[in-house]
């Protein structure tokens, strides 16, 4: 039998094809590779995005920064001094890009004008933290990336 320069495309086409379906349904039948969602809501969340940078923007005019720090043991939030820090309430937000499972929200309740967030409940990575939080009214937002 005599294969000609056609039926060799059109079978390495076919064996091609096979090749990236075969890892394709092994992907998806797998749960190692697990394809989770940034967010659950999507859509839902992005409706928030403006609110969101006009937060960003009213911590950006303050005079005193909020400071995310990455000490020793913990991870420490510290408020503007200025500011009566018993009047202040939010919600820090602990975001793992790698792990949706490791994601948590810690409300601030604060006793000082700062916040400690324990490392030995983290564990390693990449984490993006968010600081939502309000103060005689006004909203703000500040973000940081840590990796520990």
């Amino acid at each position: 039998m005599k294969i000609n320069w056609g039926t060799g495309i059109v079978a390495a086409f076919a064996l091609f094809m096979s090749f990236i379906l075969f890892f394709v349904f092994r992907v998806q039948s797998d749960h190692k590779y697990d394809n989770e969602l940034v967010v659950e809501d999507y859509y839902k969340h992005e409706r928030g995005v403006e609110s969101d940078l006009a937060k960003e923007d009213n911590a950006a005019t303050l005079s005193q920064k909020v400071l995310i720090e990455n000490t020793g043991e913990a991870i420490k939030i510290t408020f503007p001094e200025s500011f009566d820090f018993k009047q202040i309430t939010g919600k820090v937000s602990l975001y793992r890009p790698s792990d949706q499972r490791l994601d948590f929200d810690t409300p601030i309740s604060l006793s000082a004008p700062y916040m400690l967030i324990p490392k030995n409940d983290l564990a390693g990575g990449r984490w993006d933290i968010t600081v939502d939080w309000k103060y005689n009214g006004n909203a703000y937002m500040n973000k940081e990336m840590f990796n520990l």
